[in-house]
């Protein structure tokens, strides 16, 4: 499922207009984004949580050459996923 197709499905059960939905769309996720680059957590209940982890520098390998590479630090973004969106998907998925 793209952006898109999500702007589609909330326009048809909301009323709003797919111009409305997608800046609306748009405007969660730049304010995610502005959160998580100055390090919040985003707590969205029944859906998951955003938040960014500290990984250190680290020498690593290229599985395909064997040649040992350098990760430098860096902040990466994390998702951990609601109980109910779990349970959920497990329901589904199950059947």
């Amino acid at each position: 499922m793209t952006k898109q197709d999500i702007v589609n499905v909330v326009s048809e059960a909301t009323g709003l207009t797919k111009v409305e939905t997608e800046t609306v769309m748009n405007g969660v996720m730049t304010t995610i984004i502005n959160a998580l680059t100055e390090n919040q957590r985003v707590e969205l209940r029944g859906f998951g949580t955003f938040g960014v982890k500290h990984r250190m520098p680290k020498k690593a390998r290229n599985p395909g050459t064997g040649e040992a590479i350098y990760l430098p630090e860096r902040f990466v973004p994390t998702f951990k996923p609601a109980k109910q969106m779990r349970a959920r998907v497990n329901e589904s998925l199950k059947k």
